[in-house]
């Protein structure tokens, strides 16, 4: 048995992470071609490389089936409502960064605040007889901020890619998604509320809580703990 690390099977997440994990004397890499999903580690020993979406990690980490999984803290929020008792943060790695975020319309001039869009969401509902839409992925995550500020008359609309063009698609009248540096909000005339920020995001080494691991893993798991500092 070795103990599993859960790693994003692709793109900029993967070779970020590989380089943090380099900078500690851990090399990590894909075995074979991009098609392939097995990984190698060298550097220390009972280690073996899972490579997964990012969007994976959180569940595999939470069903214990790897014992330490890089996604972002985003991910992680959203697909494990109770994610404190499933898991906990190694190390922040720096990279990744994003705000999940609520932006509406730029022509909408009134409105800035969420008290704000609780006013407009009341009266757009009066108006057109159904509630306000917003585009996002993150249902959880925007559901329980907005029960937090007291808005109520909305309705979220599943969105897994291209959200900000929802709003010119007329597919939704706002957006809650992630942003780096707002020039795709921008692009599409969009604007955050000025208390809009959800949660800020970035990529992070997380450690399952509920992975089992036998008197050698749990050596492992020491050693790699610190080597990772």
């Amino acid at each position: 048995m070795t103990i599993k690390l859960g790693v994003p099977s692709k793109g900029r997440l993967m070779e970020k992470t590989f380089e943090w994990f380099s900078a500690r004397g851990i090399q990590l890499a894909r075995a074979g071609s991009e098609r392939e999903y097995a990984g190698v580690v060298e550097g220390i020993d009972g280690v073996s490389l899972v490579l997964l979406s990012a969007g994976e990690i959180p569940r595999e980490l939470a069903a214990g089936r790897i014992h330490f999984g890089v996604t972002g803290t985003d991910l992680v929020h959203e697909k494990l409502p109770l994610w404190e008792q499933s898991v906990i943060s190694v190390a922040e790695l720096g990279f990744g960064h994003a705000d999940l975020i609520l932006a509406v319309p730029h022509v909408w001039t009134d409105v800035d605040t969420l008290h704000d869009l609780d006013a407009v969401a009341a009266a757009f509902r009066k108006v057109h007889g159904r509630r306000l839409r917003i585009a996002t992925k993150y249902h959880r995550l925007v559901r329980e901020f907005l029960r937090g500020a007291g808005v109520a008359d909305y309705a979220l609309v599943d969105s897994q890619g291209a959200t900000e063009g929802t709003v010119a698609n007329e597919t939704a009248e706002m957006i809650a998604d992630i942003t780096s540096t707002g020039e795709t909000l921008r692009a599409n005339h969009l604007k955050i509320l000025g208390d809009g920020m959800i949660l800020r995001s970035q990529a992070t080494l997380w450690k399952s809580r509920t992975a089992a691991v036998d008197a050698a893993e749990r050596q492992t798991l020491d050693a790699l703990l610190a080597r990772l500092g």
